[in-house]
């Protein structure tokens, strides 16, 4: 089980995007994740009419190290460490260190 997954809002907390915010698009098996709006480059294009893809310099998400992001806690509006529990009924859950909410329902 990882502590980032599809769809959680995180905080980034290095790197050129230090303090912005965004939702985990993809999680790559790297230990790097695709966080939406965050750490846009320039990649120039090739078109190809065959397939439709028009030919320039695009904006494309690249992935960022999962280390420097934070989960964001939805609670307290403050970025926040996660853990895992097991509960009563043998599931293994995610949940914030500060307040010990359970992310996964």
């Amino acid at each position: 089980m990882r502590r980032l997954r599809k769809g959680d809002r995180v905080v980034v907390i290095a790197g050129k995007d230090k303090g912005r915010e965004g939702t985990v698009d993809v999680v790559l098996p790297n230990g790097k994740v695709v966080v939406g709006g965050i750490n846009m480059v320039k990649k120039h294009q090739r078109g190809n009419p065959q397939a439709g893809i028009p030919g320039g310099i695009i904006d494309k998400e690249m992935p960022i190290d999962a280390s420097n992001v934070m989960h964001l806690n939805p609670a307290t509006g403050k970025r926040d460490r996660i853990g895992f529990k097991i509960l009563e009924d043998g599931r293994k859950v995610r949940y914030y260190k500060s307040n010990g909410e359970v992310l996964d329902k």
